[in-house]
């Protein structure tokens, strides 16, 4: 009975991903289906808020964040590489909000990934004490429209990091000024906090 009702979910499952637009779909052919990536470079954008993922997506078309060329990782991998501003600029002001509310939709899924278990604490401090305002629950909300920092890949958030750290990501100046006192033992300390929270 089981196995039974594992295929009639797989079947369901196929069935609703078939109704998907094709430009939705090509976003999970780098973010993984529905959004839940499994590769550590690449954010997983399940669960963030729609209003957080088209933020986003206007950011890459007004040139407010950097755009790094990226192979597909599914489907047709022969596909020539890509990149966020390319596919922002194709997609109408709808098509930004229908892909948007899409992903909003789905459950966030931590990544299983290692981390320092020695700077967690501090890690959880330096959030409570100068992310938490912004970043509310350790970073797993998505009410706050910050994007969900608890659980997600480490390489991604430290490229992140590294863009708002050298000015080539626009951010706000409040933000600005609480990102550049955080001192590389802090940063570190923050990743691991974050990557910690796998449930």
């Amino acid at each position: 009975m089981n196995r039974l009702i594992a295929i009639m979910l797989l079947i369901g499952s196929n069935i609703l991903l078939a109704e998907v637009p094709e430009y939705i779909k090509n976003c999970m052919d780098c973010h993984g289906e529905n959004g839940v990536s499994t590769e550590s470079d690449m954010p997983t954008i399940s669960g963030a808020s729609s209003e957080f993922i088209e933020m986003a997506m206007f950011t890459y078309k007004d040139e407010l964040r950097p755009a790094a060329q990226s192979k597909y990782r599914r489907g047709d991998t022969e596909r020539e590489s890509t990149d966020m501003k390319k596919i922002a600029d194709a997609l109408s002001d709808e098509q930004i909000k229908a892909l948007a509310d899409f992903f909003a939709s789905k459950p966030f899924v931590a990544a299983k990934q290692e981390f320092d278990a020695s700077l967690v604490n501090s890690g959880k401090k330096v959030h409570d004490k100068k992310c938490k305002k912004c970043h509310e629950d350790g970073g797993s909300s998505s009410e706050d429209d910050s994007g969900i920092l608890a659980g997600q890949w480490t390489p991604y958030l430290r490229q992140s990091m590294k863009e708002f750290r050298d000015g080539s990501r626009e951010m706000e100046k409040k933000k600005k000024k609480r990102i550049n006192k955080l001192s590389e033992k802090e940063w570190e300390a923050l990743l691991a906090f974050y990557a910690s929270q796998q449930n």
